[in-house]
């Protein structure tokens, strides 16, 4: 079992004896309800044939269709796929939404495809799940190594199978085909708007304080440059290229640009040039960890300084780097809550879609907004009155509560 696996079915395990719940509740989530395998045969430019495995792990419809999103990666596995749809059902539980947890993944480095041959790929994953996906069913979004444009090309893929229009079936598309242009940073605002109340009860308010961001991708981008539009002073950004620091504040547009235009942080123009990591360890008042799982450990989380850690990627902190981190008295604001601002923004582009109808940025932004205010609002209050140990122990028993009582209304156990 992976590591990732693991530390998922230990949070699990930890808020089910906190809540208070039957032990039978355990392993009826421990596992997912369904977990679709494929072989996807996809003709290369050269001409050759290359077959990539992929995935569909659909946890548990309780509450609703399975959501969550498509990852493409060289060193996905089916474990870690597995434990990212857990965290999806109880992510969508957290936030009120109608869904369940789903996730998948194809193995395959992305940036090693042309144009071309990731388009093959994405319309052959489609037509391999085809039975199992659905604006009803299950509806995915993009992940690490996807994006709008990949939905496009799987929507339109899906649309063709079914021989009409489905624009539910796939959230976070580019406005052209039904999308929302809120989702394209909708998961990085999410996590500027954790941060910024979470900031307010504990650090005495946003404005001005330090943030140091690992990982600049779409979440740690949109991340940074929100928590910047609400005032704080972004310091330290990351990618694999290594790390951008400087004291007095970065010019977070600047950065994206260079992000942009490069591909890489480290061609941002001014600042001290750091290793990959060191943004995890620069001096900063909140830490935004928004790369990858297990970035956070035994092993290195002496060296992070920051007074509150807002958890922009899945599972980025182990249980036991929690631990220690409360015992010093720092708060993690953990991924089901912080980075729930992608699903709830793919939640108001399928209610546009299934009623065809369009909504206005500003008019979209402020209903996120108001949900992430308002879910942090109810988990932060039931956090203070003793609910878990830890913020995330409070998130975990709160999204279980929700998904037992659907379970036990349905007759399920």
């Amino acid at each position: 079992m992976s590591i990732f696996l693991q530390n998922v079915h230990k949070i699990l395990r930890r808020s089910i004896e906190l809540g208070n719940f039957p032990e039978e509740l355990y392993y009826f989530l421990a596992k997912p309800q369904r977990i679709v395998v494929v072989q996807i045969p996809v003709r290369m430019d050269d001409g050759r044939m290359a077959v990539f495995e992929g995935y569909r792990v659909q946890h548990n419809n309780a509450l609703g269709p399975y959501k969550g999103g498509i990852r493409f990666h060289p060193e996905v596995t089916l474990e870690d796929d597995i434990a990212l749809a857990m965290l999806m059902t109880f992510k969508n539980s957290l936030h009120g939404l109608p869904y369940g947890g789903g996730k998948g993944a194809v193995r395959v480095d992305p940036k090693r495809l042309s144009e071309r041959e990731l388009e093959r790929l994405s319309r052959g994953y489609v037509r391999a799940i085809r039975g199992v996906i659905g604006e009803y069913e299950d509806i995915p979004a993009p992940d690490i190594g996807t994006n709008p444009q990949i939905m496009a090309w799987m929507v339109d893929e899906y649309s063709v199978l079914r021989g009409r229009n489905v624009p539910a079936a796939f959230t976070a598309k580019p406005p052209e085909l039904w999308g929302n242009p809120v989702r394209e940073y909708a998961t990085g605002f999410g996590v500027a708007v954790a941060a910024r109340e979470a900031a307010k009860r504990e650090l005495g308010g946003f404005e001005g304080l330090r943030v140091a961001v690992h990982g600049f991708g779409n979440t740690g981008q949109w991340a940074a440059y929100w928590s910047a539009r609400f005032g704080a002073r972004v310091v330290a950004i990351s990618d694999t290229s290594g790390t951008v620091y400087d004291p007095n504040g970065l010019d977070v547009e600047l950065a994206l640009k260079a992000k942009r235009e490069t591909g890489k942080v480290v061609n941002y123009p001014k600042g001290e040039k750091l290793g990959p990591d060191a943004s995890l360890y620069v001096d900063a008042d909140v830490l935004m960890p928004s790369a990858m799982e297990n970035t956070i450990r035994l092993d290195n989380v002496a060296k992070v300084k920051a007074r509150l850690v807002v958890e922009g990627a899945n599972g980025p902190t182990t249980p036991d780097a929690e631990a220690v981190l409360y015992g010093r008295g720092v708060t993690v604001v953990p991924d089901i809550l912080a980075n729930g601002g992608g699903v709830v923004m793919s939640y108001l582009e399928w209610l546009q879609n299934l009623q065809w109808q369009a909504w206005k940025e500003g008019e979209t932004r402020d209903r996120l907004e108001g949900q992430m205010v308002d879910t942090f609002a109810r988990v932060y209050s039931a956090y203070r009155e003793g609910r878990g140990v830890t913020m995330r122990d409070t998130a975990f028993i709160l999204a279980i509560d929700r998904v037992y009582s659907a379970i036990r209304a349905r007759g399920w156990m």
